[in-house]
């Protein structure tokens, strides 16, 4: 998928981020601070991280800046509502950034943060599949504490095989 022009893409982010934000309301209050094994990801860093990456990452790096992101800590916000909040702040912020962007600027190069210099649409292709790869992290931590989550596309793999014709 190339980005060419920014509305487009601002309207496929925003579908992007409705889905995130509906299996990240199935976390349970009790278990934002849950994790599978040691020193790995809770589902409040995997919510947190998600924030900080889009808004100190991403959009920083789109901008020609370094990146900003140095934690995604219970520092940032500790309960639910607060974690909502964040992402939700963030959120928007990194939107009107985005806004701003040009075709010109699309076109045009950024740093990545690696150092290494790739096209600004590039870069935010990468932001969209980082969230993705990471909702998915929460649907499985969901799974292994046996909480219900949402169909991604509004049906189950089992609703979609029996609707299908064999």
């Amino acid at each position: 998928m190339e980005i060419l022009t920014i509305q487009p893409f601002l309207k496929y982010f925003t579908n992007i981020r409705e889905r995130t934000m509906r299996v990240a309301r199935c976390v349970p209050a009790d278990k934002i601070d849950w994790s599978y094994a040691p020193n790995k990801f809770t589902l409040g860093d995997l919510l947190r991280h998600i924030a900080v990456a889009e808004r100190y990452l991403f959009a920083e790096n789109i901008q020609g800046n370094a990146s900003r992101y140095t934690t995604h800590g219970p520092e940032l916000a500790n309960t639910l509502p607060e974690i909502f909040a964040l992402m939700e702040r963030l959120h928007a912020e990194s939107m009107d950034i985005f806004a701003k962007l040009t075709d010109t600027d699309l076109q045009g190069k950024c740093y990545n943060a690696g150092g290494l210099e790739m096209a600004t649409w590039k870069w935010l292709r990468s932001m969209t599949e980082h969230e993705i790869h990471h909702r998915g992290q929460i649907y499985i931590y969901l799974g292994i504490l046996d909480v219900s989550t949402p169909p991604l596309y509004g049906l189950t793999s089992e609703e979609v095989r029996a609707r299908s014709h064999s």
